[in-house]
């Protein structure tokens, strides 16, 4: 068995990415969550790896945290 997605060291760097565009824009958890409209627990476990983000949320995170998408997607190529 192969392992997961998730637990690859590039979607590490990507949930390390995610955290640190919050911690930027000086968001907590909660808030982001409630910009995102979703409770805070989906944002730390984005942020843990124990929950897989789609395309649309990656958007989503980023603009909340006043960060271009294509911008963060260039720093984990």
């Amino acid at each position: 068995m192969g392992t997961r997605p998730q637990h690859a060291a590039a979607y590490r760097h990507m949930c390390g990415l995610l955290r640190k565009q919050r911690n930027d824009a000086e968001l907590t958890i909660r808030e982001l969550g409630a910009k995102l409209g979703k409770p805070y627990s989906f944002v730390s476990k984005v942020e843990r790896g124990e929950r897989r983000i789609d395309p649309i949320e990656f958007i989503a995170w980023c603009k909340a945290c006043g960060v271009k998408p294509a911008e963060a997607i260039q720093t984990l190529v």
